[in-house]
């Protein structure tokens, strides 16, 4: 049966223990452990197992170190207050538009300027004291960040999205279906209109009213001195981030763009020498917590592919179809969803999924157009609403600088709701009517 399968039992257990509040490490150890014993591993195995692929995510975790590192150092110069209080008499009162921005933004550093997560602890952590005043509803902030770094790379054939497609595209002509990685745009738009509709119902429906937050200490700006225009120092600063931002392009390498901005930044006098370990200590204070769960998430990960229940899963679904298109894309975009959840990254999903729904959407008569819009969507289901994501993990990082936004509970579940339900009905669409 499918609900005794390790993957369904495993994701299942976590989503149960994250909604109960427990620290989402713990959840991703025990979720991990289910797994493995579902499928008959050893405990002793199963943590050398969850141990031995944690490395899966170690630049990624040295990334969020010191990009919090270098959030702290920026924030600290009050360069990033000074443009939020300007960006404070812009927008005025107005709520919805500041969303909008905010999510312009964030798609921004998925396609044109592909930074992915960056730009969060260093632009959202000096806007908490805005948000306050406006009385901003920080879910719907997570909504916006989260549909910047997700839709773009879904839709837009530029940046990660374009690898994104690249991926698309090899697998499913390995797989005995040919799409043209240039094409595929052309079969994912749609998803793009799902998850524009899920931002908007987030912005002027679900979370449109006022919600009170205490004026607490932001971490990394505590006694940071009010700026009323740049000085040196601050052209200094943006100058190291411009820097961080070309090496990044250059050697695809975030933690060494980061070391570098870090670098210039004491060699220029903005950070002092004997301070430094201060700056590492307040990005290991907001960025920590992070790193340590994409790690253990890279672990899990790593346990769920030695079950080999991914392929029994698939193969279960294969055998309820029957002839059905309808419930043969139904199934595969909820089994997407779960491969997702397990393995953290959308871009690791496809090739899971591809070598078992091609032939399958063949089998059922689907288009090419048409396998490609749900294996989009089936490996993009899961990535907003997952605690393990970057795409929630990033927009906690910012919104939880002063210690008033809870993971799970205003971060993945709106973004679970808003973004995951859109994908399903209009993967289904873009499967059953376009192509």
């Amino acid at each position: 049966m499918i609900l005794t399968n390790p993957v369904v039992l495993s994701v299942l257990v976590m989503i149960v223990l994250c909604l109960f509040n427990l620290n989402i490490i713990l959840a991703l150890i025990v979720s991990a452990l289910v797994a493995g014993l579902a499928a008959g591993m050893s405990l002793g195995d199963t943590m050398g197992v969850l141990i031995g692929g944690m490395g899966g995510n170690s630049e990624t975790a040295l990334s969020y170190i010191l990009l919090g590192a270098l959030a702290v150092a920026i924030s600290q110069t009050g360069v990033a207050s000074l443009l939020s209080a300007k960006l404070s008499r812009v927008v005025g009162s107005r709520k919805a538009f500041l969303l909008l921005l905010i999510a312009s933004v964030s798609c921004l550093s998925q396609n044109l300027i592909p930074v992915h997560i960056a730009f969060i602890p260093i632009l959202i952590p000096p806007m908490l004291s805005l948000f306050n005043r406006l009385k901003m509803d920080r879910r719907g902030v997570a909504c916006a960040l989260t549909f910047g770094l997700k839709a773009p790379y879904i839709v837009l054939p530029a940046g990660f999205g374009l690898i994104f497609h690249g991926i698309l595209s090899d697998q499913m002509a390995a797989n005995g279906v040919s799409v043209p990685k240039g094409d595929m745009w052309h079969y994912t738009w749609i998803l793009g209109v799902g998850m524009v509709i899920g931002l908007l119902l987030a912005v002027f429906v679900s979370y449109s009213r006022d919600r009170e937050y205490q004026d607490k200490p932001v971490m990394g700006l505590e006694g940071v001195p009010e700026v009323e225009k740049l000085s040196r120092d601050h052209y200094i600063t943006l100058a190291a981030v411009l820097v961080a931002f070309v090496i990044q392009l250059k050697t695809s390498s975030l933690p060494l763009g980061a070391v570098v901005a870090l670098g210039l930044m004491a060699a220029g006098g903005v950070i002092r020498w004997r301070k430094l370990d201060d700056v590492m200590a307040g990005g290991i204070g907001i960025m920590g917590m992070i790193a340590m769960i994409m790690l253990v998430a890279a672990g899990y990960g790593a346990v769920i592919r030695e079950t080999k229940a991914v392929d029994a899963l698939v193969n279960g679904v294969v055998s309820m179809v029957g002839g059905s298109k309808f419930y043969g894309a139904l199934l595969m975009l909820l089994v997407g969803l779960l491969v997702t959840m397990g393995i953290g990254t959308s871009f690791g999903t496809i090739p899971v999924v591809a070598a078992i729904y091609c032939p399958l959407g063949v089998k059922l008569g689907f288009t090419p157009g048409a396998l490609a819009c749900i294996l989009a969507a089936a490996a993009a289901l899961g990535d907003a609403g997952s605690p393990a994501s970057d795409s929630t993990l990033g927009p906690t990082s910012g919104l939880n600088a002063d210690g008033q936004h809870n993971h799970i509970w205003d971060t993945c579940v709106p973004t679970f709701i808003h973004y995951n339900i859109p994908l399903i009905i209009f993967g289904l669409i873009g499967a059953m009517m376009l192509y």
